[in-house]
């Protein structure tokens, strides 16, 4: 696009100077030639000046050294024409190098260039003082000077300059004053819209493509695209995205098209022309997989609002979209399927890419290689199989579920996370569920629950409340280390993945074993904190506090000192004392390593017989070897059946798998025994189990409750010593035989029916024991200086036909008057509590 001049083309006069030729030993003699005060002087040296740094960038820096920008901006403003031409050239030719823009921000050169533009002045000085000004604005400073000093008007009048070059230049330093809000209003206001448009029938590729990067950034503000849509400028993009030989300039078109559709308005217009069937077909059929790629980014963004997703669904975008999904190219496949992700919010597209077998194409991206192909298709997944039972369904038929595990691994945490939503989504339907699970959903998810990001980390602790609600699936949860981890997530300083992290807690925390295992994880202290906290406490942790604690009644009694009628103690429990504020609660295990001392021992109820001891023994070490002989001689026996035949191959491989096999079996018991021999186990009390079954079988039948109360507590305060006079309680020597017995079983754990000799907390305990084995519903309260007490809801008069009056509560005496009911507003009931 550059060209000469017409003085350029001509033969200089005899009375003229030759024109200067400066290499760089000259140009320090040039440079100061501008200082001439001879016009034909000033002109040749700038000439030169021009010529020579439009050479190198070597050459500008040397220029540069020499003080050339200060004569040059003086000269720029020269009454002679020629004069402020050339040195117009030779300064646009400089203005390219960074360093001189430096330089020319610290003068006052842009209002002078911006004169320059003025419409008298000559096409060679609009064309290098419009590229003066467009690498100026390459700065963000210059672009404010530019803005502030007028710039943008003239840049806008140059754009229809019939000279390509002043174009060119013109709108590149538009393109990039445009990305300054300020200039985005002002454009408008100027009427450049138009103008831009008009650049798209240019000849020259360049110019058009800085007038499309130009009208992507104008479009960016509303009403900037609002008068895109007055001037027919949609019409004349879908025109242009429709011509073959624009095809290199179709990415940039597709950009402005994706500002402008937006808008519902554009939206509905492009669609009232036939616009938008013409760019979903043209997306299907182009080559060019960046243009798809744009075209799917394009329909993306449309898509975000609700009413454009009606207008895509309307002109069956959904089959387009699954077309796209079928490209070679990741970055189309990708952006199709965020295409799809979007447009799943609306239901009847939701349906419709369903019934048009979309999920099949999707569920093949999920083994992509691409990071960002799998992110966007569980993207895609995750929305389409919300609230849709049958789009999971398909998911399972297409054979989705082993991939979406698998993908709970993935190093791309985005497709971890959506991974976990769609198998969370697929969780709602029970056969599904049960699929899911006996693929090792639940093992696979402790993988995203150690993910260092949040949102994996929600969405991983979502779905192990989604799957994690039996008790095959708890055990495996236990076993794979994933409550640990989960235990771990209540820690987090994220609120959402707290709030995750407990609702899961309260789905697993249903059974003591799991409930157990989370409070040696530390659980239990982790939600105590968070009830303390008024900024990280919520429902859900309250939740989950509550849950653990009814699932663990010996953490629920050590933190709260009360058992309601509706927590059954059953083997297992354990009362270690009443904990301080912010101590640890310790496992039974943890507490049989400690060795007796002269603290109150912990109370365990257990009747069961450790299943190392009623289990038949495993043959010992003796045994087995006695069994060796009897092995070899039925071999023996078995080989002289064969009557004295040599032995095949075949008998002899047979023979020696047997062998093989019993040797496996007998190192797998041994195996057995040594782990059974190594594992703890609570001791059992034979004296509590006889103890329950006579209740149940003389109490239990009693009529009434108050009567069966009355016959417990008399039970147990004979088991336990018997009454004891008022005053008399500190004379009562229990301490010594329950010392005896610690010293005995070498341990701090004492089961409770062995306990002889005991007072207020010993008998509450026994007496809670033995109700709810036989369905009487009482309360166990923990008082201060090993006071306890029972509770129970008793009415007025339990004879047979009489009337019911509202329960009131009881307190019932198991240390002076065994079996005495004390109304627990009553004196005796204070004096019984606190003496």
């Amino acid at each position: 696009m550059g060209k000469k001049t017409k003085k350029d083309s001509e033969p200089p006069p005899k009375d003229t100077f030759d024109p200067l030729t400066v290499d760089s030993k000259q140009a320090a003699t040039v440079v100061l030639m501008l200082d001439s005060p001879e016009e034909e002087v000033q002109t040749k040296a700038c000439e030169a000046l021009y010529k020579f740094a439009e050479k190198c960038d070597d050459n500008k820096a040397l220029l540069l050294e020499l003080g050339v920008i200060q004569p040059l901006l003086k000269l720029i403003s020269a009454e002679d024409k020629i004069v402020r031409r050339n040195s117009t050239m030779a300064l646009g030719a400089m203005s390219v190098y960074s360093e001189v823009r430096k330089v020319l921000r610290k003068t006052e050169a842009i209002p002078q260039v911006i004169r320059l533009l003025a419409p008298e002045e000559d096409t060679l000085v609009h064309e290098f003082a419009s590229l003066c000004i467009a690498s100026m604005a390459n700065e963000f400073t210059s672009k404010v000077q530019i803005f502030e000093q007028d710039g943008v008007e003239p840049l806008i009048r140059l754009l229809a300059d019939p000279d390509p070059d002043v174009q060119k230049n013109s709108v590149e330093a538009l393109c990039l004053m445009l990305q300054d809000f300020q200039t985005k209003a002002a454009i408008r206001e100027l009427n450049g819209i138009q103008p831009l448009l008009d650049l798209l029938k240019s000849e020259y590729p360049v110019i058009q493509e800085q007038a499309l990067v130009s009208l992507a950034r104008c479009t960016e503000d509303t009403e900037n695209r609002e008068v895109l849509r007055e001037l027919g400028g949609l019409e004349k993009l879908v025109e242009f995205i429709g011509t073959p030989e624009f095809n290199d300039l179709h990415v940039h078109a597709l950009l402005v098209m994706s500002n402008c559709l937006e808008d519902t308005e554009s939206m509905e217009l492009i669609q009232s022309t036939g616009g938008l069937q013409k760019l979903l077909q043209f997306a299907t059929e182009s080559t060019l997989p960046e243009v798809q790629q744009n075209a799917a980014k394009a329909m993306t963004r449309a898509a975000k609002n609700s009413e454009n997703r009606k207008i895509f669904h309307e002109q069956e975008a959904e089959k387009t979209l699954i077309q796209l999904l079928e490209s070679d190219n990741a970055q189309v496949q990708a952006a199709a399927a965020q295409t799809i992700a979007v447009m799943s919010e609306y239901l009847l597209s939701k349906a419709a890419i369903g019934d048009q077998d979309g999920i099949g194409p999707l569920v093949k991206l999920l083994n992509s290689d691409n990071g960002d192909v799998r992110e966007a298709a569980t993207l895609a997944l995750a929305n389409l199989t919300t609230a849709s039972s049958n789009n999971c369904s398909d998911l399972v038929e297409q054979k989705g579920v082993e991939p979406l595990i698998s993908l709970l691994g993935d190093t791309k945490e985005g497709a971890q996370a959506n991974a976990a939503v769609v198998l969370t989504n697929m969780a709602s339907d029970e056969i599904m569920r049960n699929d899911i699970q006996s693929k090792g959903i639940v093992s696979a998810l402790t993988s995203p629950l150690l993910s260092k990001n949040v949102i994996v980390q929600s969405k991983a602790a979502l779905a192990i409340a989604a799957f994690v609600c039996d008790a095959d699936s708890r055990t495996e949860l236990r076993n794979s280390g994933g409550l640990a981890a989960l235990s771990k997530l209540l820690t987090s300083g994220n609120e959402e993945v707290r709030r995750s992290a407990s609702w899961a807690i309260v789905v697993c925390a249903t059974d003591t074993p799991t409930a157990m295992e989370i409070c040696k994880q530390g659980g239990l202290e982790t939600l105590q904190d968070i009830e303390q906290s008024s900024t990280r406490k919520n429902q859900f942790s309250q939740a989950a506090l509550d849950r653990l604690l009814d699932s663990n009644l010996s953490a629920k009694y050590a933190l709260t000192g009360k058992l309601g009628p509706m927590d059954i103690i059953q083997d297992g429990f354990y009362d270690p004392g009443q904990l301080k504020p912010g101590g640890k609660f310790l496992t039974l295990e943890e507490y049989s390593k400690t060795k007796p001392e002269p603290k109150r021992p912990i109370l365990l109820v257990n009747t069961k017989v450790p299943e190392s001891v009623a289990s038949s023994p495993v043959p010992l070490a003796s045994e087995t070897d006695t069994a060796k002989p009897e092995s070899k001689t039925s071999v023996k026996s078995s080989k002289s059946n064969i009557r004295g035949r040599k032995e095949t191959k075949k008998e002899r491989e047979e023979r020696e798998e047997r062998e093989r096999q019993e040797a496996e079996k007998l190192a797998e018991m041994q195996k057995v025994q040594a782990e059974q021999s190594s594992t703890w186990h609570p001791p059992a009390d034979p004296a509590l189990e006889t103890y329950i079954t006579e209740v149940v079988t003389n109490i239990g039948p009693l009529p009434t409750t108050r009567e069966q109360v009355s016959a417990v507590a008399q039970f147990v305060g004979e088991k336990m010593g018997g009454p004891i006079e008022r005053g008399q309680l500190t004379n009562f020597s229990y301490e010594l035989p329950i010392s005896q017995i610690k010293h005995d079983l070498d341990s701090n754990i004492i089961p409770i029916g062995k306990i002889v000799t005991g007072i207020h907390y010993h008998r509450a305990l026994l007496f809670k024991v033995l109700c709810d084995h036989i369905a009487v519903g009482v309360s166990l309260v923990r008082g201060e200086y090993g006071r306890a007490w029972n509770e129970v809801m008793l009415t007025e008069d339990e004879a047979p036909g009489a009337p019911k009056f509202p329960p009131k509560e009881y307190i019932v005496d198991l240390i002076h008057e065994p079996g005495r009911l004390m109304r627990s507003d009553s004196a005796d009931a204070v004096n019984y509590q606190r003496l």
